[in-house]
């Protein structure tokens, strides 16, 4: 599979990585790590020299509870990080989390390539447009409810076929509006349980009918540190664990905090195939 992103060509003859670059103080695991230029562009530097195919740029936290914000807002915090992270790494394919239009329209008339998008364009229908107008990639996640209240015991008959038929019928209504570089991502810990979770990677493979490359998000996330009964910040080894068997079921990106244990394990994976 080959993606046309706003003229940069993303290939799939091996796995990719994106690299996280949060820049929100309130982020689950490394918030207010990377809230000023200087550390943010150190960190895209080193994600970059670590192996870094993709850079995901999120100004705002979508952890459990967390409120939506409007684009201007979100605007006024991320322009500058878009500026001069698009200025610095033009070479490098960039992605920007975000759900807003206003911000989508900015990172991609700066280059950058991808709109990695929690809300399946649920908060701003405009999103969609500025995707097409563009012809960028996009990020189609899958999430049950809102930040605000996705944990708050979520239920599903079966979990797989509400996620596969959420994204069947996404796809096709992005097709008929011209939009064909959809990359899916199952939205581990967006509005699941930790069993929901596992069932999920334990299926992975099977969303390959879909004929879409499979973004896995599993760094560091609750899953992880919560059944092990860690924090955020010990949950590494428990990240490269489950990112290897979603390497093994499928996964074509990993977007990780992690860039060199990610890449490490790829090459390993690689090895042993």
């Amino acid at each position: 599979m080959t993606l046309n992103c706003n003229s940069k060509i993303l290939e799939f003859n091996n796995k990719k990585i994106m690299g996280i670059l949060n820049i929100s103080s309130d982020s689950f695991y490394d918030g207010g790590n990377y809230i000023d230029l200087e550390s943010a562009t150190t960190r895209v530097s080193e994600m970059v020299n670590e192996g870094a195919d993709i850079i995901d740029l999120g100004a705002v936290t979508s952890k459990p509870g967390s409120e939506i914000i409007n684009g201007l807002d979100e605007l006024k915090i991320v322009s500058k990080f878009i500026d001069e992270i698009s200025l610095n790494f033009s070479k490098i394919i960039l992605s920007i989390d975000t759900y807003n239009s206003e911000v989508a329209e900015y990172a991609l008339n700066k280059g950058f390539s991808i709109i990695n998008d929690i809300s399946a364009g649920k908060y701003d229908e405009r999103l969609i447009d500025v995707v097409k107008d563009y012809n960028a990639g996009y990020v189609l996640m899958h999430m049950k409810g809102d930040p605000k209240n996705m944990q708050l015991n979520p239920e599903y008959s079966n979990i797989y076929n509400s996620v596969y038929d959420f994204f069947n019928k996404k796809i096709e209504i992005l097709n008929r509006k011209g939009i064909k570089n959809i990359i899916i991502d199952p939205g581990f810990g967006f509005g699941k349980t930790i069993d929901h979770n596992f069932d999920l990677l334990k299926r992975l493979n099977d969303f390959k009918v879909l004929k879409r490359p499979i973004l896995v998000g599993l760094s560091r996330k609750s899953m992880i540190y919560k059944y092990l009964n860690l924090t955020p910040g010990d949950a590494l080894n428990g990240t490269t664990s489950l990112n290897t068997i979603a390497l093994e079921k499928g996964a074509d990106i990993l977007r990780v905090h992690d860039v060199k244990e990610a890449n490490e394990c790829i090459k390993l994976i690689e090895k042993l195939n």
